[in-house]
């Protein structure tokens, strides 16, 4: 299994979480979701693997989350999905997949856990904040 992110290049956190992810010496499958959003079935499979619900995937910032009544109780959990696949943007990111497991990596550095190599050097994110190698 390679690595595979599920990015927005908009996003400074998938940015740095693409980056720590090549500073391991992996080069991620990159899958830009807002081009090119999941299926329904791997959309589920992504949240069933990371033991998360569909709410808790939910982005609301820069969204249409607050228009579209999505903070409601109502909603169940295939109605979400069917929301995100509609509106990818709803998709929280980054979503990275390895053969060690899969994580929504908010903030970038939990994605260390599941990299197959530790980072070589610190890495220094975007905002100058240090990532401890190792």
């Amino acid at each position: 299994m390679t690595v595979t992110i599920y990015h927005n290049p908009a996003c400074g956190t998938s940015r740095n979480t693409l980056e720590m992810i090549r500073a391991s010496g992996e080069e991620p499958v990159v899958v830009e979701y807002l081009k090119t959003p999941p299926s329904r079935e791997r959309l589920v499979e992504l949240i069933d693997a990371m033991g998360l619900s569909p709410r808790e995937l939910l982005r609301e910032k820069g969204t249409p989350y607050g228009e579209l009544g999505l903070a409601e109780d109502r909603w169940s959990d295939g109605e979400l999905v069917d929301f995100m696949l509609a509106h990818p943007i709803l998709i929280n990111r980054p979503i990275v997949e390895t053969p060690k497991g899969t994580r929504l990596c908010r903030p970038s550095e939990r994605v260390l856990d599941i990299l197959p190599s530790p980072l070589a050097e610190d890495f220094v994110k975007e905002d100058g904040e240090v990532v401890k190698a190792g």
